[in-house]
C-alpha cells in the first residue's frame, strides 16, 4: 500500500516545527556542520541507525566538516509524507549542536 503524500499546509505546518530544514522540490533537506570530518562520520553513522530503525533512510552526503540529510517518500511517489517529518524529528533528537 502506497503511502499518501501530505498536503501543503501539512508540509509548511511541520516545516515551521523543523528549524534548520528546509524543502527542496518532494524532499526536506538539513545540512549540519560539524567540527571534523570523523564527527561528520559519526554523526552519519548514527542517523543511519536511527533511521534504520524507523525503516525511512535518508539520502545523506557526508563532505568536510558537514553532512546533508535528505527524507523524501519513494512509495507515494517521491513525496513528502508523515515518514519524512518522523525521521527529521529523530534526527533531530540525536542532540547534535547546531553552529
Amino acid at each position: 500500500m502506497a503511502t499518501i503524500p501530505l498536503t501543503e499546509a501539512e508540509i509548511t505546518a511541520h516545516l515551521a516545527a523543523l528549524p534548520g530544514w528546509a524543502r527542496e522540490g518532494g524532499a526536506i533537506v538539513r545540512t549540519f556542520a560539524l567540527d571534523s570530518y570523523m564527527a561528520g562520520l559519526a554523526f552519519a553513522t548514527a542517523v543511519g541507525t536511527v533511521c534504520e530503525g524507523l525503516d525511512h533512510h535518508p539520502d545523506l552526503s557526508i563532505g568536510w566538516k558537514k553532512v546533508r540529510v535528505s527524507f523524501t517518500t519513494h512509495d507515494a511517489g517521491s513525496q513528502l509524507s508523515e515518514k519524512d517529518f518522523r525521521a527529521a524529528q529523530a534526527v533531530e533528537a540525536l542532540g547534535y549542536p547546531r553552529r
